[in-house]
């Protein structure tokens, strides 16, 4: 009996050994996996700075490709004159339809030349145009207005202003060149090719009475109607 009393301290002991010891392993293989985990991280991002460092070295390196212009085509060097006769064409209108400059012989036409649809200055001028038709009509003239924009913009910029006059879509540049209102622009250091903003007035002979260059959007309805007569 007595031996046994003895022996139960040493067994408690021992297993409360065993019990601290698998509670430090437990706790060690946290702390290494926590430390790989670490490690594992501040690699991952060290091989991420250095790729992205790479990548910029490589993008600095790299040419940067030369911008393009879709369709494009030079600086007109046409220079059309009053009294000469004005250059025929056959273009799609915003309704599909095409559209040649004969269709209007015996009329005067107002042939205006913008940049683009649906911008501050082309606003302007289109909506004058529109709220004085009927003036223009009755001085037996016809308003045709012509950018590069395609049809599809064409007809949401006819319907959002309400216009009532044709817009063609001289997509191919092959009327503003013609006319020679097709130039290289600059605006913030930026050169570009656009439409100087230009107007000719043709007679009921095709020729061609009066042109406006470098239009100011806001007196050139009253310029036109005074050079209708």
């Amino acid at each position: 009996m007595a031996k046994s009393r003895k022996k139960k301290p040493v067994k408690k002991k021992l297993k409360s050994l065993k019990k601290k010891m698998g509670s430090a392993r437990k706790a060690a293989r946290k702390k290494v996996k926590k430390v790989v985990r670490k490690v594992v991280r501040a690699r991952a991002r060290q091989a991420k700075k250095k790729a992205k460092s790479v990548s910029k070295k490589i993008v600095r390196a790299t040419p940067a490709p030369k911008k393009v212009e879709a369709h494009a085509v030079p600086a007109s060097t046409v220079e059309l004159r009053e009294g000469e006769t004005a250059p025929n064409f056959t273009v799609t209108a915003d309704d599909g339809r095409a559209v040649s400059l004969s269709d209007f012989r015996g009329k005067k036409v107002v042939l205006y030349f913008y940049p683009k649809d649906d911008t501050p200055g082309c606003t302007v001028e289109a909506c004058a145009f529109r709220d004085g038709f009927g003036v223009i009509q009755s001085k037996g003239a016809e308003v045709l207005g012509v950018s590069v924009d395609d049809v599809a913009s064409h007809q949401r910029f006819k319907e959002k202003f309400d216009l009532n006059f044709p817009l063609l879509a001289d997509t191919d540049k092959k009327i503003v060149a013609d006319y020679g209102v097709w130039k290289e622009k600059s605006m913030y250091g930026r050169n570009y090719m656009g439409i100087e903003r230009t107007t000719f007035l043709i007679d009921e002979n095709g020729m061609i009475k009066k042109i406006f260059p470098k239009v100011d959007v806001k007196m050139h309805y009253d310029e036109v109607v005074n050079a209708l007569g």
